[in-house]
Formats: C-alpha cells, sequence, structure tokens
C-alpha cells in the first residue's frame, strides 16, 4: 500500500458558471492610402499622318513635355505641349509631298484603368490607361505646299490644285485620344509609352477631302512625380481580443491507493511526452502565394510535428494586407496562400482529412499591426 497525491482541478467561470463572451479593443495601425500629387512628364517619338500614301512616307518626328496632377488613383488632368512637324502627300501625275511646322498646347482628363479595376496599389509594377483632350493646333511654314500648289496652277487652268492651300500662321480646334502604359521603375519614377489619335478640320492639309485631317503619335518617355502617390496614415481599429486560459485552481488530495511502481513511472513518461500546439506563420511577398525558399523549413516543422503526434490536425488560415488590392482579390488571394501551403503539407506525407485551410482575405482582424506580416498563412497544429 502506498500513498499517492492526486490532483484535482477545477475551472473558474468568468461569469458564474458562464464563459465571457469575445470583448474587442480598438489598436493602432499603419495603412497605405493615396497622396494626390503634381507630375512633370518628357517624351519623344513619331508622328504618322493619314494621307494618300503607304504607312512611314509621312512619318515625322514628334516631342511633347506636360505637367498633371493626380486628384486621386483614378482621375487626373494634364496640361500638354506638343509638337514638332506633320506631312502630307497629294498623287497626280506624280506623287507629292509637303511639310509644316506646328505646336498644339492640350488639356486632357486622364483615366488609370489598373487602379479602377484592381484598386489602388503603390508598388503595382504595370499600370494601364486612356486619356482624352481639346486643345489648339497653331501651324506656320506652309511655304512647300504653296509651291506646289503655283506650280501645278498652269496645268489645270489657273486653279487651286490643293484647294484648301494656306499660308502664314493658322489657328485651329484640336481634339485627341489615345492610350498609354507605364512602367513603375523608382518611388518618383515611371517610364511610359503613349499613343494618340489627334483630329482636325478638313484644311489642316491643304488638301479637300470633306472629313477631318488626322495625324497620329507615338511617343515613349519619362515622368516624375513630386512626393511620390502614397504616403502611411495611422488609425485605429477594432480588433478581437482573445480571451485568457480558464483560470486553474489546484486542489491537492491524499488517498490511498494501490499504484505499482512501473505503472507510475510509465505514466510520468507519457506526460512528458505530450507536445504543446505548434504555430508556425508561414510569410509571402506582396501578391504572391508561392512559398519562398526561406520559409520552407516552418511547413517541414508542421510536418514533422504532425507525424509525430498521428492523432493531431492543422489548420491553415490564409491572409492579406488590406493595404493592397481589393476585398475581391485579397479573398482569393488569402486562399490561394491557404491552399499552397496546405498542399504542400500534405505532399511531406500527411492525410488530407487532418489539414484544414481558411481564408480570412483582408478581414478587419489582421494578426499584426505591420501590413507586411499580414501577407501570411498561420499553421496552428493540435
Amino acid at each position: 500500500m502506498k500513498f499517492k497525491k492526486i490532483f484535482l482541478t477545477a475551472t473558474l467561470a468568468a461569469v458564474a458558471m458562464g464563459i465571457s463572451a469575445q470583448e474587442t479593443v480598438m489598436v493602432e495601425e499603419q495603412e497605405t492610402v493615396f497622396r494626390p500629387n503634381w507630375y512633370v512628364q518628357g517624351q519623344f517619338g513619331f508622328q504618322e499622318t493619314l494621307g494618300e500614301t503607304s504607312f512611314g512616307k509621312l512619318m515625322a518626328p514628334n516631342a511633347q513635355i506636360a505637367v498633371g496632377r493626380n486628384f486621386n488613383p483614378v482621375l487626373s488632368l494634364r496640361l500638354a505641349v506638343n509638337s514638332w512637324r506633320s506631312k502630307a502627300a497629294m498623287t497626280l501625275d506624280e506623287r507629292y509631298c509637303w511639310k509644316w511646322n506646328y505646336v498644339a498646347p492640350m488639356l486632357d482628363v486622364t483615366f488609370d484603368i489598373t487602379n479602377l479595376i484592381g484598386g489602388f496599389n503603390p508598388d503595382r509594377l504595370v499600370s494601364f490607361g486612356v486619356f482624352a483632350g481639346v486643345g489648339l493646333n497653331v501651324a506656320w511654314d506652309n511655304g512647300e505646299a504653296v509651291k506646289i500648289n503655283d506650280a501645278l496652277k498652269p496645268t489645270i487652268g489657273g486653279e487651286n490644285a490643293l484647294r484648301n492651300i494656306w499660308d502664314g500662321t493658322k489657328v485651329r480646334m484640336v481634339g485627341r485620344m489615345g492610350a498609354n502604359v507605364d512602367f513603375n521603375v523608382a518611388r518618383n519614377v515611371q517610364i511610359g509609352f503613349e499613343a494618340q489619335a489627334n483630329f482636325l478640320n478638313d484644311d489642316y492639309n491643304s488638301k479637300l477631302a470633306h472629313n477631318a485631317d488626322w495625324y497620329f503619335n507615338f511617343l515613349a518617355g519619362v515622368k516624375y512625380t513630386f512626393g511620390g502617390n502614397s504616403k502611411k496614415v495611422k488609425k485605429m481599429v477594432a480588433a478581437p481580443v482573445v480571451p485568457c486560459e480558464p483560470q486553474i485552481v489546484e486542489k491537492i488530495v491524499e488517498k490511498i491507493v494501490e499504484v505499482p511502481v512501473a505503472s507510475n513511472a510509465a505514466n510520468q513518461t507519457n506526460a512528458q511526452a505530450k507536445l504543446e500546439p505548434l504555430r508556425r506563420d508561414v510569410l509571402f511577398a506582396i501578391n504572391r502565394s508561392t512559398i519562398a525558399n526561406d520559409q520552407e523549413y516552418k511547413v517541414k516543422e508542421v510536418i514533422e510535428y504532425l507525424k509525430a503526434n498521428p492523432s493531431a490536425k492543422v489548420v491553415v488560415t490564409g491572409y492579406a494586407d488590406k493595404g493592397t488590392g481589393t476585398k475581391a482579390i485579397n479573398l482569393r488571394l488569402a486562399e490561394q496562400r491557404s491552399k499552397v501551403v496546405a498542399k504542400a503539407i500534405i505532399a511531406g506525407g500527411i492525410s488530407a482529412d487532418r489539414v484544414t485551410t481558411k481564408s480570412m482575405g483582408d478581414d478587419m482582424y489582421q494578426p499584426y499591426i505591420d501590413p507586411i506580416q499580414n501577407r501570411v498563412a498561420i499553421c496552428v497544429a493540435e
């Protein structure tokens, strides 16, 4: 007969015999938001005028400088000055070509289609936009067309061969529309490509055609944004408070029992072998759901834990940083992160019925204050 001390435990409830409901607290976190900004832009390329010849025959150099204001992630205004040279052609018994100079101040309304569809993201590599504008075309130095017209007059009875011939300086209204694609190469710098379609009244190229005259500009250049297009702001958000573990009260009761020494030692060994729950946070790069090389060891530790504890299961919960992307995109991205980690665990020899996935997206509760750390799949095995 031996004396053995038996430990009895009792749980003290938060309120009488019940469990208190989950509470929330306000925590401070940083959020990346759009910052209205000014920018300048310089571009160079070529112009192709619509005329009576094949593509490339009426090509001329073209340049543009601009200053603009981005009012929000989608809408901006741009004041641009486009200039250099236009060309035209006419075919009678032979082909005649001439050129003249112009400058065109334009006011454009621009729309960032990428931000409109995918939400504002200052780290986005490529963005696509469209624009439309109106302005003035100031043209001069049309002497080549005047000489050709004078030379052809005797052949057609003294009439103007170019029936919309003009000389001196002419000012006309011009409209345009186009599209652009920009590549972020630094916080304040973008490299972009732009295509424009410009249209004026019928006498721009000195010929009568009873329709608008067109010229097309294709430009490449650099845009510099003053101060960048984003900033970090602090805000208070509600976060759930996970209730503390129930308070344990130990009471020692002495009782005479018959316990074989060997069996007692075995129970102590089993108690020591019992493991605590395991948590591993697998971090991801922005807008990615591929496990990085420096995060693979965390997945292996989860696999080793599950193999050492055949009755244990794991829940993989995916998150996304709510400071970037839309709710729909973040929900899908978080789901992809949880599934890719779950797939890696199963590939490590763990049965699929022991692995559960969840997607929290950019839910109001985020596990970390730092937005970068919320690009994560959290594995909890127990």
